[in-house]
């Protein structure tokens, strides 16, 4: 239980903020928009870790029109008084040392997202100012920061306080205001933060902390400006989102909560008529897009409990075997989220837990849960249960069908023969496979490349969606298998990234809707059953230009209507304009020179960095659901034609 006193003797301090303004790559990853986005993010999660910790139940982000962002909560409030070491208010301390806060120990916060203890501080280095006001104790306090060149013009002193602390007014309410413009000095591309993005995270937040109020208001817009996000049914409300364009096989979702001396758990379920599984998981409202321990205990007490049910209702036989963990999990779709203290994440993306004292506490109450929500259930239970031993028979035919293809030498050499082009280095580190659309390209590509560590995979028409088919029917279509074996890593539950043969997977198809599509197929497959070269960076988009312009001995290259426009009044009159329809109107120096050359090429890495909003965008567009796909195409989509027809395309 955290305790109600919460003072400025309780903000520990490890180190100052000297290194943020030099290596900010260092604290937020980017400093594109990526990292725009994390230092607001950052603030929003103390609001947020005050809501977890039963302080608060309002949080409130607004996006002025000058770039500055707002960020206010009716918690507590950041301890005003003066701190004992430093000799300044608790509020100074929070934004101006790197390694301070009330999170390094659980005496004030029984479970935090901000692990790293960075948030705050770091947000104002990289601002150009930012001001809090703080009500506490009957009392409204104001600071304000800025970040201005030293007298010597050498540097810029960041987060720098224009004054102290002052008490400006009596106030009966409680909380903190946070009020900051990033530093376009730092944030080159631009400090406008993006509205769908922030709304993204914050309906998760608002999934996962039931019944906290959450509003988001755009001033920059005049159409609907302000939207709010409130679940008093939290994670079952977060499944519901999810299936809501799916066609599920129970009405009820399946929800348990449970904690022991180790952590909170939390979880709901329900199952769809898909193939595929759909598990994102929360660790401190963290996602933990790979997994970690509190995943894998999960796991296999679902596994263990759902065998025993089976066969304590008769559905598995004596002398049948006990089905797999991805038998039980085929069309499921669920949400883990489990709150503990010292997390311990695998690298600093923070995705992947490795508390190993997590995994046997969720197996335990996992165990409780699986049982008690089967028993409440029996009829959906029974349904989910044959829908298993179905996925079951379905697996074992097509690990049939994998050794027969095997044994003839075919999945995994015979059809790659004569169609992959393969590099002659051997260090996976260094090379880079080209999933090349169609042969004409494919050949180009073929005669350009690097040999040394450009392999070329030319497709030949459109692989299988694997949105809606079976593994078995998956792995019978040749382009499908073709990847397979280039990758040489497996795939869905025998996947192993250790033996990926190339660092890069770069997926070349024409800028046209058909190239579109392709790539959304590739994608959909690769996120099935390969996730984990997305979460580690792996797979990437070539972007081949759409337009060459020259003039005499001038050429140049442009990549959308914007850039040729721009081209165009640079070159003036009598040059000569040529639109690509395709990769295979490309010459092979051409296409080196624009696509392939490392020195000159643009790749767009293909990142996973929001597991719910993924999934659904996934099964909109991929799965058999007719209408959300027609829907997001028109609501999104804009491609200088008739709607319509590009969907009948598309679909």
């Amino acid at each position: 239980m955290s305790k109600i006193t919460y003072d400025a003797k309780d903000i520990q301090v490890l180190e100052g903020l000297d290194a943020v303004r030099l290596r900010p790559g260092m604290y937020i990853g980017t400093t594109g928009q990526n990292g725009l986005h994390h230092i607001l993010w950052e603030i929003v999660d103390n609001a947020v870790d005050e809501a977890a910790n039963g302080f608060c139940d309002k949080i409130e982000i607004t996006l002025h029109q000058d770039g500055s962002v707002t960020v206010s909560d009716n918690g507590r409030g950041i301890p005003t008084d003066i701190h004992p070491q430093l000799g300044v208010s608790g509020v100074e301390v929070v934004f101006t040392q790197l390694h301070a806060g009330g999170k390094f120990n659980s005496d004030n916060y029984s479970y935090s997202g901000g692990l790293h203890g960075v948030g705050a501080s770091v947000t104002n280095a990289l601002s150009r100012w930012l001001e809090i006001t703080v009500c506490r104790n009957g009392k409204e306090y104001f600071q304000r920061f800025e970040s201005n060149p030293s007298q010597d013009g050498k540097k810029i002193e960041s987060g720098i306080p224009t004054g102290p602390l002052k008490e400006v007014g009596k106030s009966a309410k409680h909380g903190t205001t946070v009020t900051f413009l990033a530093d376009d000095r730092v944030f080159t591309h631009g400090v406008m933060m993006n509205r769908v993005t922030i709304e993204k995270r914050v309906k998760e937040l608002a999934f996962l902390n039931k019944g906290i109020h959450f509003v988001v208001t755009d001033e920059r817009v005049l159409d609907e400006p302000t939207h709010e996000f409130k679940y008093d049914g939290g994670l079952v409300d977060f499944v519901k989102d999810m299936n809501s364009n799916k066609v599920i096989i129970h009405q009820k979702v399946m929800t348990y909560y449970a904690k022991n001396e180790t952590l909170e758990m939390e979880f709901a379920f329900q199952y769809t008529n898909g193939y595929s599984e759909n598990l994102v998981s929360y660790v401190n409202n963290i996602p933990t897009p790979e997994g970690g321990t509190h995943e894998t205990g999960w796991k296999t007490a679902m596994t263990r409990v759902f065998n025993e049910y089976a066969r304590s209702k008769n559905l598995l036989k004596a002398k049948d075997d006990n089905l797999l963990g991805e038998d039980f999990r085929e069309g499921i779709t669920a949400v883990l989220s489990i709150k503990m203290k010292n997390v311990q994440f695998e690298g600093q993306t923070k995705s992947k837990l490795g508390n190993i004292e997590a995994k046997t506490a969720c197996e335990a109450l996992g165990q409780e849960g699986f049982s008690k929500v089967l028993s409440e259930s029996v009829k959906d239970a029974e349904t989910i249960i044959k829908k298993s031993i179905a996925s079951a028979k379905v697996r074992e035919a097509a690990r049939k069908a994998k050794e027969v293809t095997r044994q003839k030498n075919s999945i995994f050499n015979s059809t790659l023969v004569g169609k992959l082009a393969s590099c002659t280095g051997r260090d996976a580190k260094a090379n880079e496979l080209f999933i090349v659309e169609g042969d004409s390209a494919g050949g180009s590509a073929k005669q350009c490349r690097n040999r040394r560590f450009q392999a070329i995979l030319p497709l030949k028409g459109k692989p299988l969606n694997a949105e809606r088919k079976r593994i078995d029917q998956v792995l019978a279509n040749e382009e499908i298998r073709s990847i397979i074996s280039a990758l040489d890593t497996s795939i869905g539950e025998d996947f192993n990234i250790d033996d990926l043969k190339y660092d890069k997977i770069i997926i070349l198809s024409d800028a046209d809707q058909d190239g579109a599509h392709i790539r959304a197929i590739l994608l959909t497959f690769f996120y099935r059953y390969m996730k984990e070269l997305i979460t580690q960076g792996h797979v990437y988009i070539g972007m081949p230009p759409l337009y060459r312009i020259s003039k005499r001995d001038k050429v140049a290259y442009a990549y959308d209507d914007e850039e040729l426009a721009s081209l165009v009044e640079q070159f003036g009159r009598g040059y000569e304009l040529q639109r690509y329809k395709g990769l295979g109107e490309m010459n092979p120096s051409q296409l080196w020179d624009t696509t392939m050359n490392p020195e000159t090429r643009t790749l767009m890495r293909v990142t996973l960095d929001d597991v719910s909003s993924t999934e659904k965008i996934v099964s909109d567009l991929m799965g058999d659901q007719v209408d959300p796909r027609k829907e997001y195409i028109i609501q999104h989509a804009d491609f200088n034609r008739d709607v319509d027809k590009t969907f009948d395309e598309f679909n």
